[in-house]
């Protein structure tokens, strides 16, 4: 029982990095209508930030998220005022091309600038050690994950639900047409929600960097898990995304302890089953 427990608790701090990159996701699609394949490159390069301010210029660990987050909005901002929103118009099928040559352009800029190396650098020495759970030694760091997954998803609720941004974000989602004739700035509303979306991807790698090497294609991998999440839980929903991210985490977590063979076999297994019993997702509403 102790190694279920354990291990249990290997895949909550799996699902939190998970959540980061699938909040953003969601939140993207749940206003703007875009499902933006190059998610995951945003995710790569908040990692690559991170380890270069933290790990080769040396500045603080906070600090180092700080700029990789700063990073990640302007270019956010640049994909979505110059790129995405001239097709906002058109088919799913032009955004998912644009998207996706996002991702060829961004893991070639990679290849330049840092090598086809892979890169980690040191956990921070505050967050470094383990402490007994379960009689095991489990990470200071993955609590620090499961920590901040959920302060996250806290501030995210108060965000959206408390805050008059939020209200207007809802509004815009609900009835952009509506919203623009009471004089909303949608296109505003659509480039900060792009830039809080895109922050969340980097916000993800940045913070799983010390424990997840940093690698050309690994935007790839992740966008992969957070569209799965998005599936299971419901296009548009937070609420969805992180119920998602912990099933996805933790079936992961216990996949590779019993069967490391099929590790991502069982979360496809459950998008399937929700797509055949609940096609909107868990979560998401139904008109």
């Amino acid at each position: 029982m102790d190694t279920i427990g354990y291990q249990g608790l290997i895949g909550v701090s799996l699902a939190m990095s998970l959540w980061l990159i699938s909040a953003g996701l969601t939140i993207i699609f749940g206003v703007l209508g875009v499902i933006n394949f190059a998610h995951g490159s945003l995710f790569m390069v908040g990692a690559y930030m991170a380890y270069t301010f933290y790990g080769l210029l040396g500045f603080p660990f906070g600090l180092s998220v700080l700029l990789s987050l700063a990073v990640a909005a302007v270019l956010g901002l640049i994909m979505e005022r110059g790129f995405l929103r001239h097709l906002y118009h058109l088919d799913h099928a032009y955004q998912l091309l644009l998207t996706f040559g996002f991702v060829l352009v961004l893991d070639d800029a990679v290849k330049i600038i840092w090598g086809g190396v892979f890169k980690i650098p040191p956990i921070p020495r505050f967050l470094d050690g383990a402490w007994p759970v379960f009689g095991r030694p489990f990470p200071v760091y993955n609590t620090f994950l499961i920590a901040i997954g959920i302060l996250v998803g806290i501030g995210l609720w108060a965000l959206f639900e408390k805050t008059w941004w939020g209200r207007v974000v809802r509004a815009t989602a609900s009835d952009r047409e509506m919203a623009n004739a009471i004089g909303v700035n949608v296109p505003w509303v659509f480039s900060t929600v792009f830039v809080v979306g895109a922050m969340l991807a980097a916000l993800g790698g940045a913070l799983g960097t010390p424990i997840r090497v940093a690698a050309p294609g690994i935007g790839a991998a992740m966008i992969i898990q957070a569209f799965i999440i998005t599936v299971i839980g419901g296009l548009g929903s937070l609420k969805g995304a992180f119920t998602g991210s912990l099933i996805v985490g933790i079936l992961s977590a216990y996949g590779t302890l019993f069967f490391p063979i099929f590790e991502l076999f069982f979360s496809f297994v459950i998008m399937t089953v929700v797509l055949l019993v609940r096609p909107q997702g868990l979560f998401a509403h139904v008109n």
